[in-house]
């Protein structure tokens, strides 16, 4: 009864969210990460994308400008994940904040002497657990240099879904952590080896910051670049197409 009814209240919601063919057809056209998709899986990305922009909260930062074009992009991406997952993977939060390129947090850490050091960190997204998603645009995706920090952000609030920001996200009941954990392990210790090497890698060398930047990156490539994933770790884009429930390489 409460899923009817709050599935209900999210269609009614969506409804209010008015969005012409034209739209839809040139926002997609700029986002190849949606290439893999067939015309019924687009319609209901179109459906999950409404709710999705009904149910958040947008707001700008710095002189940017917040377009209802920027919010269906950033709403496209974001919901393509949860695709065949549903869109309660996002809910416990709302808001979304969108800023004229890369940006600073001011951040501390404590070393071992208890000194508090504090500076500036000079990021493309962060998402905060139970809080917002903070995300980068950019009018030109060149200069982004390749990532997409809308699916890369929206993959860590996948992950936190277990409280623990680890590269582990809540698994369906056919996959088991066992082998998620294995697979990634094994994998994630390559790549370190290989970026330790000084090797120019194809994917994004950010990866080998920990487990959790990981799986972000490997999701960013399992839908911006999947042939380059499955050449180099077969294995985690097998993990990562059960997980989805996707196969953008048909």
């Amino acid at each position: 009864m409460i899923r009817a009814f709050r599935a209900w209240r999210r269609q009614r919601a969506a409804d209010r969210i008015q969005v012409s063919e034209a739209q839809w057809a040139a926002t997609e056209a700029r986002l190849p990460c949606l290439g893999h998709l067939d015309a019924d899986d687009r319609a209901r990305l179109r459906v999950m994308t409404r709710e999705f922009l009904a149910e958040k909260e947008w707001a700008s930062a710095g002189d940017l400008r917040l377009s209802p074009d920027m919010q269906l992009s950033i709403a496209l991406q974001a919901c393509l994940p949860v695709l065949n997952l549903g869109l309660d993977h996002y809910r416990g939060w709302v808001g979304i904040v969108v800023y004229p390129g890369d940006f600073v947090i001011p951040r501390s850490i404590m070393d071992e002497d208890g000194v508090v050091h504090e500076y500036d960190d000079t990021v493309l997204g962060e998402a905060w657990e139970g809080g917002p998603v903070l995300v980068s645009w950019f009018d030109d995706v060149a200069d982004a240099d390749g990532a997409n920090v809308v699916i890369h952000e929206f993959a860590h609030k996948l992950d936190m879904e277990n409280g623990a920001v680890d590269g582990i996200p809540r698994l369906p009941d056919d996959m088991t952590r066992t082998a998620w954990i294995d697979t990634f392990a094994s994998a994630l210790e390559d790549f370190q080896s290989r970026v330790d090497a000084g090797e120019d890698t194809l994917l994004d060398p950010y990866a080998a910051e920990d487990p959790a930047e990981f799986f972000a990156v490997m999701s960013e490539a399992f839908f911006q670049r999947p042939g380059l994933l499955r050449h180099d770790y077969p294995a985690v884009y097998e993990q990562l197409q059960r997980f989805y429930r996707q196969t953008p390489l048909g």
